[in-house]
């Protein structure tokens, strides 16, 4: 048996290979992580105030929501922002597409969102 360590974009692996003589076909490798850093987001699952409305806003992308500045029943106008969503460090304001009101409200304050994520809807 050989021991390896291996670095694989910046994760550490200690790797064993047994050498099995003339065998033609390759051993397993058997690759157990070394003592890695790893950070581990809390995804907060929203309760939906309110039905959906017809017209969807999204998250454009991966990040936290901030702040969220209406409420469902709330009259918005195109352009007002909605959410205040934290990405790269950055504040991403997030608006209404179209005049209308709010029908829900689908991530609170904290939440974790993945890009394309309902965040509320409009009627």
């Amino acid at each position: 048996m050989k021991n390896y360590r291996i670095t694989v974009n910046g994760n550490v692996y200690d790797v064993e290979v047994e050498e099995l003589g003339s065998s033609v076909t390759p051993a397993p490798v058997s690759a157990a992580p070394a003592a890695t850093k790893k950070t581990v987001k809390k995804e907060v699952k929203a309760q939906a105030s309110g039905a959906e409305g017809s017209v969807k806003i999204n998250a454009p992308m991966p990040g936290k929501v901030l702040s969220v500045k209406v409420k469902a029943g709330q009259a918005v106008k195109r352009g007002d922002v909605v959410m205040i969503l934290e990405a790269m460090k950055m504040e991403n304001e997030i608006v209404a597409p179209q005049d209308g009101t709010v029908a829900s409200i689908n991530a609170n304050e904290g939440a974790s969102v993945e890009a394309g994520a309902v965040l509320a809807t409009l009627n």
